[in-house]
């Protein structure tokens, strides 16, 4: 029996609770507002407060929120049946399951070791120089980007495990002042290559179909952004953000050492002790290609729409061949917290803000700051690029990119269509800075702590190089981007 109880933790609760109660009883309801939209609000911010003061992890809170809904029925008020089906109808969402089932299939990537056999492959071809060093494990966290939506686990998991034993053989440690060598430089990396391959697949991070839920709900036309739609979008600006990046940090922070010629040799042997490939890491390339055929939309291309395949269910088709062939087995499945974990916290978030925008404090919310923004007198380029900013930097502020997308996504998005932007445009350059902003702090996504706790670099070298490359990515994603959606008509 557990001897030792672990409670909610008191001050960010008393917190949470305290702004939820503010909100409820004392702030009035503003006008054209109702008084359950408005005691909605009143808990979703209570939540996100919760999450980021973290008083219980984002799953335990999640659950609690959706109690809260239940009880409370202000969701449907006076209807206790109705309330209930309410607060569990995120687990409807697809999308939920979809991130939740991608997640358990990326168990094989590191199971059967085939997650880093691409990386030591990739170093083995490029790893002649630290610059190409740095290129092989931007473009591993590409190869493993589409079917890995842990982003942690792939940054953090993966890569940054190669990254440290490359720089180990070269004698550069975290704690011996040898970081410069190329430990820092390939830490920065490492670290800064991830914001940028989660924004080039819906799949990439957990929070990017939390992105697309709320731009079908926000827009007029309803835009569906499919998987397919998604990386045609970010394919272009996705690899020119790739082949900046090592560059700008090769910059600001330059590696003592440049040429690695033993870089490959490290890495053959490394691909020499992993053996031959496993048949396990055939089938997980032969699922993986199965589930990038359907998810890109092939069949119903060749075929027609009556063969098109739902990505969810198409992960579920991966999953099972993984299960039935052994690769996975179902205790792989039971003890993967994380995704668990992630369907949880995604349809409680999921559903609040679905039913803050069908109570219309979205719409109220949206109207508020456009009019605020609209009141400076500029066109629809400056205000919303203001709008951007605000967005993006605010992340300085949060530790979780669910928790300020579920935040602010909704009502900035909505606060920039009604200053004339285009709806599909908006979408874009909002969706994909929603990933963009996790390169600025430490503690901005679950990668950074795990990388930046390995020692390589100081907390002013990540923010600096933080905060350069958030700005470097946002200009060619607006630039670069905005010209390529135009080539594809997206806008």
């Amino acid at each position: 029996m557990a001897s030792k109880l672990e409670p909610i933790k008191p001050v960010p609760a008393l917190i949470a609770v305290a702004i939820t109660l503010i909100i409820w009883f004392v702030i009035p309801v503003p006008e054209g507002v109702s008084e359950n939209a408005w005691q909605l609000l009143a808990l979703f911010v209570g939540t996100i407060a919760a999450i980021i003061g973290k008083a219980l992890p984002i799953g335990g809170v999640s659950i609690v929120a959706i109690a809260l809904v239940a009880i409370t029925g202000v969701t449907s008020p006076g209807d206790s049946k109705q309330a209930l089906a309410d607060a569990l109808s995120g687990f409807s969402n697809d999308l939920i399951w979809l991130i939740g089932v991608a997640v358990m299939i990326s168990i094989s990537l590191k199971k059967t070791g085939l997650g880093s056999r691409i990386g030591y492959f990739l170093i083995s071809l490029f790893g002649k120089r630290t610059l190409g060093i740095a290129y092989a494990l931007s473009f591993a966290e590409t190869i493993l980007a589409p079917v890995t939506p842990s982003n942690t686990a792939r940054g953090g998991g993966i890569i940054h495990p190669i990254m440290r034993s490359i720089a180990s053989s070269f004698g550069s440690r975290a704690d011996d002042g040898t970081a410069g060598k190329i430990g820092r430089y390939l830490a920065l990396v490492n670290y800064n290559a991830n914001p940028i391959t989660s924004a080039m697949f819906v799949t990439a991070t957990a929070p990017n179909p939390l992105v697309v839920t709320l731009v079908l709900a926000g827009t007029t036309a309803g835009i569906t952004i499919t998987w397919g739609m998604w990386a045609l979008a970010a394919l272009v600006p996705g690899i020119v953000a790739l082949l900046v990046m090592p560059l700008v940090v090769y910059a600001i922070y330059p590696p003592e050492i440049k040429k690695t010629p033993d870089a490959p040799v490290f890495a053959r042997k490394q691909l020499e002790e992993l053996g031959p490939i496993s048949k396990p890491e055939y089938i997980t390339m032969g699922v993986f290609s199965i589930l990038l055929f359907l998810w890109a939309g092939v069949p119903a291309m060749l075929f027609g729409e009556e063969f098109a395949v739902q990505p969810t269910a198409a992960a579920f088709l991966g999953l099972a061949i993984l299960i039935i062939t052994g690769v996975l087995t179902w205790d792989d499945i039971l003890k993967n917290t994380g995704a668990w974990d992630t369907i949880v916290w995604f349809a409680a978030l999921v559903m609040m803000a679905g039913f803050l925008g069908k109570l219309g404090l979205v719409s109220w919310l949206a109207t508020t700051v456009g009019t605020g923004i609209g009141g400076l007198g500029l066109s629809w380029i400056p205000a919303t690029l203001l709008l951007l900013l605000v967005y993006v930097y605010s992340h300085y502020f949060f530790a979780s990119t669910t928790a300020h997308i579920t935040a602010m996504f909704a009502a900035f998005f909505a606060a920039g269509i009604a200053l004339g932007a285009p709806e599909m445009l908006w979408a874009l350059v909002l969706g994909f800075s929603s990933s963009i902003m996790m390169s600025l702090t430490h503690y901005g996504t679950g990668t950074a702590p795990i990388i930046f706790g390995s020692g390589y670099t100081t907390l002013g070298e990540w923010w600096k190089v933080g905060f350069v490359t958030s700005v470097v990515n946002l200009i060619i994603f607006i630039l670069v981007g905005g010209i390529w959606w135009k080539i594809l008509e997206l806008w």
